[in-house]
């Protein structure tokens, strides 16, 4: 080969190899920023129990309500955090997880890995929260957000306990959870990532069948 041909035919796959790099660094950095943006936080959580929620608060102990979308790949790592916290914090809290079935979605539609992962956790209770009612009045609208409340129904912990999407790991959400349950820490506020539990549509629908 001509050394003009073997310098061009050089060329070529270094310029090839730079822009291969640079479509990992840019695809790389495109991932890690969604990972790392949490959803939106409801202004609408309330700071006492919800009256009109059917989810029991317990007697005596701090009470977990956990809202998750059956489908959010994100929220396998929020119920593997979730299972760390009933370990680390050694019964002192009632935990239940809210699994949304959209309104019009049919029977055991929520019934995916997610229901079997929580409902294996000991000391979870795991329900279906049709429409996302429970959603609704606990103030939650992302996939994995968790709200803790004390024995006399104040709010000591809302958002999620996981550092990024999908990601399981120590992290500030499950350690402010944690203190909240075990000293009585209130008014911490942790980012969640997770999907969104009811899109836009669904929540019309949720709305007019009320």
């Amino acid at each position: 080969m001509p050394a003009r041909r073997l310098r061009d035919h050089v060329v070529f796959w270094y310029v090839l190899l730079g822009a291969w790099l640079t479509a990992m660094v840019v695809g790389g950095g495109y991932t890690w920023r969604d990972k790392l943006t949490p959803a939106a936080i409801s202004a609408d959580v309330p700071e006492q129990w919800p009256a009109g929620t059917t989810i029991p608060r317990a007697d005596g102990l701090a009470t977990l309500v956990m809202l998750v979308h059956p489908r959010c790949p994100c929220s396998r790592a929020s119920v593997a955090e979730l299972s760390r916290l009933m370990t680390d914090t050694h019964g002192r809290v009632d935990a239940h997880v809210l699994v949304v079935r959209p309104i019009d979605a049919s029977e055991q539609w929520e019934r995916t890995d997610l229901w079997d992962r929580a409902a294996a956790i000991p000391g979870v209770t795991v329900h279906t929260d049709i429409g996302g009612q429970e959603a609704r009045l606990f103030g939650a609208i992302a996939s994995g957000h968790v709200v803790v409340h004390d024995a006399n129904g104040r709010l000591l912990f809302r958002g999620g306990i996981t550092g990024a999407r999908g990601h399981e790991g120590d992290n500030p959400g499950r350690s402010q959870a944690s203190a909240a349950i075990l000293r009585g820490l209130g008014r911490a506020v942790g980012p969640t990532f997770g999907c969104e539990l009811l899109s836009a549509e669904e929540l019309v629908r949720t709305s007019d069948a009320r």
